[in-house]
């Protein structure tokens, strides 16, 4: 077997394989000591696969669809060892979906552990981490070849990848999304965490999954509240990046809360399906070309925190009322004021961009977000961003700017403006049959 050893030139090699390492080691040695500098680059690969009938027993994505090396497929297809693994699945998923899940189980004669919890956002804490962690140790799976699988929405999702980032230092996981919102948010990223100290995930991790699993059917299910919950982000990225996503979802955003982004057969025919499809993969395609170069977000000038400056505290100070996209759709409305005042955005973008929150049925003001939130959540995000405000703001539609100009001498001539010509959008548009918040 070989060992890794240092070679002049400060690269690393192991003997037998003739193998170089990226990895550089470098050695200073001063009256006081030696010192030594180590560069490790780590590479991350994961897979993000839309696929159709998931549960399908003989669809064997769900099993081994992460698996990217064909000798270690085929080693596993041949072998009569049985696959084993632990998911973690939200309580009202498990209502609907539990039969299906454990059918595709038996189907496929695996070992499984099936763990149901309330994966709310009043219960996303490290209390539920540590039972899913007590669970999955009583287990006893393997690390290297038995991911763990959570399904769910965006906060199961979160959960499930910090203990799993946290059993032995680090054990594989899968996402499966079941929300509209992690469909095309959580499912795709890096992140992991949980709420602490009333700060919405505050501890966590950057520890991608082996894989995520993308199926549109499991919408179907999904309340058309948490529908529009989702298309909040897909407005973000539209208002980012994508014009064209953007224009989607001001002249079809109805008939994909209508069919909930699946076939229909009445009046909109099967141009929902070309739509859903359309607006879910530029959505992901736009979301993973700004994460994946910022995985660890060392760069902390990112367009995806647009609704995102003032919405975390939002959030969690009105729990259970608004949803995570509701409170970005409030922030971002703002933020939308903002660009209107620094001349980056025409009074008539500025009115097609409310209009389409308001056609998807998204709040576009909330009485907790007040001037002192405001304020705080700046600061806050000083504090946090070195010192700069990092603010994206769309600038035209599909396009954006990071601002750095902290808006403390015109926020409240700008909330008030907000106030008064988004309040009455609002209560016009629940009076329409709208739902209120």
């Amino acid at each position: 077997m070989g060992t890794w050893k240092c070679k002049l030139g400060h690269k690393v090699n192991k003997d037998t394989a003739d193998c170089v390492s990226a990895a550089k080691i470098y050695e200073s040695i001063t009256e006081q000591g030696a010192s030594w500098t180590v560069v490790s680059p780590i590479v991350f690969t994961y897979k993000v696969t839309e696929t159709r009938h998931l549960l399908d027993p003989s669809n064997d994505t769900l099993l081994l669809g992460h698996i990217t090396d064909p000798q270690q497929l085929d080693d596993i297809q041949k072998s009569n060892k049985p696959i084993k693994r632990f998911l973690v699945v939200d309580q009202e998923v498990y209502r609907i979906y539990g039969t299906k899940i454990t059918a595709y189980l038996e189907a496929n004669n695996v070992l499984y552990k099936i763990l149901s919890l309330p994966t709310t956002e009043e219960n996303k804490s490290m209390q539920m981490a540590l039972k899913i962690l007590e669970e999955i140790n009583n287990f006893s799976l393997d690390r290297r070849t038995e991911p763990i699988i959570a399904i769910g929405g965006g906060v199961c999702l979160d959960i499930v990848g910090l203990a799993a980032s946290l059993y032995r230092r680090r054990t594989p996981y899968i996402r499966v999304p079941t929300t509209l919102l992690s469909y095309i948010d959580a499912s795709v990223g890096a992140k992991t965490g949980v709420n602490f100290a009333n700060c919405k995930n505050k501890l966590g991790a950057y520890i991608p999954p082996a894989a995520a699993f993308l199926d549109l059917s499991f919408m179907q299910t999904v309340p058309r509240r948490h529908i529009s919950n989702g298309l909040a982000e897909m407005l973000k990225m539209a208002l980012m990046k994508h014009r064209g996503l953007f224009e989607l979802l001001e002249t079809h955003g109805r008939m994909l809360l209508d069919t909930k982004f699946q076939a229909d057969n009445s009046v909109y025919g099967n141009h929902c399906l070309q739509a859903a499809s359309q607006a879910t993969r530029i959505a992901i395609v736009t979301m993973l070309e700004e994460l994946a170069p910022n995985l660890w977000e060392d760069d902390l000038d990112r367009l995806v925190d647009f609704g995102h400056l003032i919405s975390p505290a939002l959030e969690m100070n009105v729990l259970p009322s608004l949803l995570h996209g509701e409170a970005v759709n409030v922030d971002m409305s703002y933020m939308v004021y903002v660009s209107r005042e620094r001349g980056l955005l025409t009074e008539d973008e500025k009115q097609r961009i409310i209009s389409c929150m308001l056609g998807l049925e998204l709040p576009v003001w909330h009485a907790a977000f007040t001037m002192e939130l405001i304020q705080k959540s700046l600061q806050d995000r000083l504090k946090h961003s070195g010192g700069l405000v990092r603010m994206p703001l769309p600038v035209g539609l599909g396009k954006a700017e990071i601002s750095n100009d902290t808006p403390y001498n015109k926020a409240k001539a700008m909330l008030l403006t907000m106030c008064e010509g988004c309040r009455g959008l609002q209560w016009a548009a629940v009076c329409g049959g709208c739902r209120g918040l």
